[in-house]
């Protein structure tokens, strides 16, 4: 439960007790880091501030929440669908778009656009509630008031110093706006309560109205989603519309074009005379027939030529071929004379009579075969003769028709030209009548690209402010409000609260946690008589507790000083218990009042004024009429004595270590009460002199430097300091604190104690 006195003592401390040695220095212990169980620690000593922080923080926050004025946000929902539109002529005016994030964004801004809240401003007159109009404020009431009140006294006292006028004139508040600057500045206030959001991976656009006013909010939503589709819709007639007036337009237009062109086409042809045919101008179809008469001509001129060439050249096939019936037959009467003649005179010889005859016939025959001859080819000349005069008309005719042609070629290109721009405009007048029909029933079909999916409802319960989430949010503020603050108090407190920090900050080890005894406690006893009167209380126990740990040690100490950092630590208490408390053990004991400047040992035995160690130390008086017994117990004590400002001279004289000789051969036990260590010379003399010195810390009240400060005055002076005592320590506190030493007083261990 203690750390022994041997544990924390190197080996370089043993020494006998008589000897003087100097002490070692004691080496703080650096703390260990912050751990769960630490913070667990802290949090269970200070949980009243922790506590008192989560409470606090919440109340404020709801009594906060009460006095706020309440806001009531309805919504609505629109569903963004676009149609498609066919006329492709007007996609300059009507163009759908792909539905990106850029087109839903702009959506939202069309919807929290100026002119939708100005024309929601005029439906419910916004300019004249004082959540939009800072000029119909309450704020500015007194204003205006305390304006009429400086005006009516400047009035008056300008009437008796019309010199003071002007510098008493009160300056007139700021004027109520026009009406269209005020419906500009409530549209821009109301902007900034229409929250227009886009649901994630879809096209549906939430619309958020936050007023003061449930049905105001509602009204405000509903009205804002009906604008957005019927300004849609509306922009889509007006495109419609223009797109119409455009089309009528260009109709007419075409159609003064078309007879325009049509009117010169004929007035072109009426000077130029020219008359159109089937398929073309009457000239060229002319040309065509002329062209297509003397082809034919040609072919047949060179049809009658060929035939009289080779009537010319030849008879016989040629001219069978030719067709001449009668030739033909005179040529097969000849053929067949000849074969008859040569016949004849094969077998008669040439001058038969016979074949005389014959070639008589053969003659006759062939006289016939000429004359028919020329008959064919007379004809054939004639036919050829024909065929060249028709085609010789023909190239004449020809000519002639070409030359009036060239003639009026430069009229028949400008008809032309203008025929096709004719045709053109015919073209695009009819496509532009068809768009027309189309846009104008577009209008009976038109609908809106968006779509109210949920109307906004009245809210029951106001979104600001959300007084849960507001005492929620206040007290884990609270809680991390408190955890700083306490994190800020364990940081400041410097005190020394437990036995390891004891070890830690001082390097010593805490021999005992002595407790605090309180009024309720004590009754009518004294602190110092309680070690006796109650033997088995926890008090007690410490004390036993510490003369254990005196006694543990590997040489343990006769002579014990007993001293503190500063006064008020407990030392003289705690100098007296232990004596007692080591009295009633059957220990010879000796308490010797050490501290000459304030002495209580006379106060706590009621001897005050009896001669003491001071007068032993000055050779007034003898030891064995110092010493005195005390009446409770079977404790021997040497009350300080005179008071003497050479006190310090005394101790380190000869007779003072030559009373410490002394007693020693006669007592088990030697306790010196010694002034405080910080201030007094006196306790770093006596506490050379001694075997062992115990420092007395008061619990969470002395700080660590002080003690430090103390504990190497000690170290300086070579004394032997085997620990430290916690005193006042409060049993309920430091039972709750989570500290490794609190579990002495647990409620556990009351059965071993009786108060």
């Amino acid at each position: 439960m203690l750390d022994r006195p041997v544990e924390s003592r190197p080996p370089s401390n043993e020494r006998k007790p008589q000897l003087r040695t100097p002490a070692p220095v004691a080496t703080p212990i650096e703390p260990e880091g912050l751990t769960v169980t630490a913070l667990l620690a802290a949090l269970r000593r200070r949980r009243f501030v922790l506590f008192l922080c989560a409470l606090l923080f919440p109340i404020a926050a709801f009594i906060a929440a009460k006095e706020l004025t309440p806001r009531y946000t309805a919504t609505s929902t629109v569903m963004f669908e676009p149609t498609d539109y066919q006329a492709t002529e007007l996609q300059s005016i009507l163009r759908d778009e792909t539905t990106t994030d850029a087109v839903l964004a702009s959506q939202v801004d069309v919807i929290r656009s100026l002119s939708v809240a100005r024309r929601i401003v005029r439906q419910f007159d916004l300019t004249n509630r004082e959540e939009f109009a800072w000029w119909v404020s309450e704020a500015k009431r007194p204003e205006e008031l305390l304006y009429r009140i400086q005006d009516g006294i400047a009035r008056r006292i300008a009437t008796l110093s019309p010199d003071l006028a002007d510098l008493i004139a009160p300056e007139a508040p700021v004027p109520r706006p026009s009406a269209e600057r005020a419906e500009i500045s409530a549209a821009e206030r109301l902007r900034d309560k229409i929250l227009v959001t886009v649901v994630r991976n879809s096209r549906v656009l939430t619309i958020a109205a936050t007023t003061e006013e449930a049905q105001l909010s509602t009204d405000i939503a509903n009205m804002a989603a009906d604008l957005y589709i019927s300004d849609q819709l509306e922009s889509k007639f007006n495109a419609v519309r223009r797109a119409n007036d455009w089309l009528d337009g260009r109709v007419a237009q075409l159609r003064r074009e078309l007879q325009t062109t049509e009117s010169r086409i004929a007035d072109l042809r009426s000077r130029s005379g020219l008359t159109r045919g089937v398929s073309a101008g009457l000239g060229t179809e002319q040309v065509s027939k002329i062209n297509a008469d003397l082809i034919d001509a040609r072919n047949q001129l060179a049809t009658a030529e060929a035939r009289l060439s080779a009537a010319r050249r030849g008879g016989g096939a040629d001219l069978t071929a030719l067709g001449a019936s009668n030739l033909t037959g005179s040529r097969a009467a000849r053929d067949d004379a000849r074969r008859e003649v040569e016949r004849l005179q094969a077998t008669l010889g040439s001058n038969h009579p016979d074949v005389r005859a014959a070639r008589s016939r053969l003659a006759e025959a062939e006289r016939n075969v000429s004359g028919e001859t020329g008959r064919v080819v007379q004809a054939l000349d004639a036919e050829a003769r024909a065929a060249r005069a028709r085609v010789s008309s023909l190239e004449d005719a020809l000519k002639t028709q070409e030359g009036l042609l060239n003639q009026s070629s430069g009229a028949e290109i400008q008809v032309a030209a203008l025929e096709r721009d004719a045709d053109a405009a015919r073209s695009l007048l009819r496509a532009v009548l068809e768009r027309s029909q189309q846009t104008v029933s577009q209008t009976a079909i038109e609908k809106p690209d968006a779509r109210v999916l949920s109307p906004a409802t009245v809210p029951g319960r106001p979104s600001f402010p959300k007084i849960p989430l507001f005492v929620a949010a206040a007290t884990i503020l609270g809680i991390l409000f408190g955890l700083l603050v306490i994190w800020f108090l364990e940081q400041a407190d410097s005190t020394i609260r437990s036995g390891d920090e004891v070890r830690s900050a001082l390097g010593l080890p805490c021999l005992a946690l002595v407790p605090m005894l309180k009024r309720g406690l004590l009754g009518r006893h004294k602190v110092e008589d309680y070690v006796v009167r109650k033997p088995l209380s926890p008090f007690s126990e410490s004390m036993r507790t510490l003369r254990a740990a005196l006694w543990l040690g590997s040489e343990p100490p006769r002579v014990v000083v007993i001293t503190a950092a500063r006064p008020g630590e407990g030392k003289t208490t705690t100098s007296v218990a232990l004596a007692r408390s080591a009295a009633m053990n059957g220990e010879r004991v000796l308490l010797i009042d050490c501290d000459v400047r304030q002495p209580a040992l006379g106060r706590v035995f009621r001897c005050e004024g009896a001669p003491g160690v001071t007068d032993l130390l000055l050779g007034q008086a003898l030891l064995e009429r110092i010493i005195r017994r005390d009446h409770l117990s079977s404790l021997d004590y040497i009350p300080a004595g005179a008071a003497e400002i050479h006190s310090l001279g005394l101790f380190m004289s000869e007779a003072m270590a030559g009373l410490l000789d002394r007693v020693r051969r006669d007592y088990d036990l030697i306790i010196l009460d010694a002034p405080p260590a910080l201030a007094m010379a006196d306790a770093r003399v006596v506490a050379r002199l001694a075997d062992a010195t115990l420092l007395c810390v008061k619990w969470r009240d002395t700080p660590r430097s002080v003690v430090r400060n103390s504990l190497g005055l000690l170290e300086e002076a070579h004394a032997r300091v085997i620990g430290a005592a916690l005193t006042q320590v409060d049993a309920k506190v430091h039972g709750r604190s989570g500290y490794a030493d609190a579990e002495v007083y647990h409620p556990r261990y009351g059965g071993y104690f009786r108060e």
